[in-house]
């Protein structure tokens, strides 16, 4: 990726490895700070194109300029956003809202203020969702006056794609760019008669959980993303494999509920029949358990499936492996997962990744079965796939090869489990490899 460098009146460009070369443009001998420290700032969404500026009133200033042309300012010693934007030539523009990021009901409404007749609603919703539009001057079968006005507030937002990988077992990962710059991993996971088609979804631009297994949580968290952005990642997959999306699962980047609205929203969308048409049985949110998230996925309308991250039954192994809610306690957690199969009278997931000398010795597994007595579940025993670069020992978690004797005492207990099959080992498959590994090529 190439980054432009406005440093005071000096211009000049950078390239991965962040070596300077002045441009023909340069008036000053100024020197140009070093980047490598910014770009990686957990302020700054990685391969976005990024402009550092010096300004009178806040110091040093990072731009984030996207490929769309939009950019958000930021104060990169205070660590604000700031309010101006501009577009990719440099002059003020308005701040418009993406049309994908609407509700039905706040369509409703927008059309009630602009004196439209509800049927432009369905109109709209059918170029945005089961057309993919992304012009709004294209929306051919409204007034041309509408079309001004609705240009004149909103744009549509899209995904570009940055990468993509293939495994040889059919998997595929993505790595898209955000209007804004931030990168999102999506993969898509075809049946083995290629018929199926599950799709992974990302709820967040990095995460604010930090997870010791997620190379997400490692990287940091960005910002939420808008429901029409999560409804995106889902329709780009079912048209790269060219068959319709059978199953969905919100375990990609991101803890759902600190997202929750939005994250319901896309899930309607995907459900809905002018939409993707997903059966609600078939849509999956993984939590890493926030109890107030649980409590009111419980009153859904819907019967959409959830799956808890547990990884370790015992207090202190969870709080050092999942640090973002190590205020919560196991107890608490049981009640609250208890509750929601009694209200729901749907069995919940349980997921488990068990990791070498860390929750797979037998003090763990049977404290994961007394977790699990009496309680409406399924553990779902999830193969590891390593994060941290390195010889074994040097900070990397190791797979345990106890999977499947944990599977057995599981079973003999009475308590139904399953392994799931590893996909796209070969291809960074797992959540924030992809991201993580750009990155570091870039910064090598």
């Amino acid at each position: 990726e190439i980054a432009q460098c406005l440093v005071g009146s000096e211009m000049c460009i950078r390239d991965s490895s962040m070596t300077s070369k002045p441009s023909s443009r340069s008036a000053s001998a100024q020197a140009a700070p070093d980047l490598s420290d910014i770009s990686r700032s957990p302020l700054v969404p990685p391969l976005s194109k990024t402009t550092l500026v010096t300004d009178g009133s806040h110091g040093l200033v990072v731009i984030m300029l996207s490929s769309h042309g939009a950019s958000e300012r930021f104060d990169a010693q205070n660590g604000i956003v700031m309010a101006a934007a501009t577009s990719r030539q440099g002059l003020p523009m308005q701040k418009k809202r993406d049309m994908m990021s609407l509700s039905h009901q706040e369509l409703e409404q927008l059309m009630d203020e602009l004196g439209q007749p509800r049927f432009r609603v369905r109109q709209i919703e059918e170029w945005l969702y089961a057309r993919g539009a992304k012009i709004i001057s294209n929306l051919d079968n409204l007034p041309l006056s509408l079309r001004s006005q609705l240009d004149a507030r909103f744009f549509i937002g899209s995904l570009d794609l940055v990468t993509r990988q293939v495994s040889e077992d059919g998997t595929r990962k993505y790595l898209f760019e955000l209007a804004d710059g931030a990168c999102i991993e999506t993969v898509g996971i075809p049946s083995a008669d290629g018929k199926h088609l599950t799709v992974c979804f990302s709820s967040q631009a990095g995460c604010p959980m930090g997870c010791a297994f997620c190379a997400t949580g490692r990287a940091g968290f960005v910002r939420n993303l808008s429901s029409g952005e999560m409804y995106d990642q889902v329709r780009l997959v079912a048209d790269d494999f060219g068959i319709r999306v059978s199953n969905v699962v919100c375990m990609g980047q991101g803890e759902p509920f600190l997202n929750y609205d939005e994250v319901l929203e896309a899930l309607r969308r995907m459900n809905a029949k002018l939409g993707l048409g997903i059966g609600a049985r078939h849509m999956t949110v993984s939590t890493c358990g926030l109890l107030d998230g649980i409590e009111r996925f419980s009153t859904e309308p819907e019967q959409f499936t959830l799956a808890i991250s547990l990884h370790a039954a015992i207090q202190d192994t969870r709080d050092s492996l999942m640090p973002g809610v190590s205020n919560t306690s196991i107890d608490s957690l049981k009640k609250a997962i208890r509750h929601y199969g009694e209200v729901t009278g749907r069995r919940p997931s349980l997921e488990y990744a068990p990791i070498k000398g860390v929750n797979d010795d037998d003090e763990h597994i049977e404290a994961l079965v007394e977790f699990c007595k009496g309680m409406l579940c399924h553990v779902n025993l999830i193969p590891l796939n390593p994060v941290t670069p390195g010889k074994h020992g040097d900070g990397m978690m190791v797979p345990s090869n106890r999977t499947s004797h944990i599977s057995n005492v599981l079973s003999a207990r009475g308590i139904e489990n399953s392994i799931r099959k590893s996909r796209g080992k070969d291809i960074d498959g797992a959540c924030g490899q992809l991201r993580q590994r750009l990155e570091s090529s870039m910064s090598s």
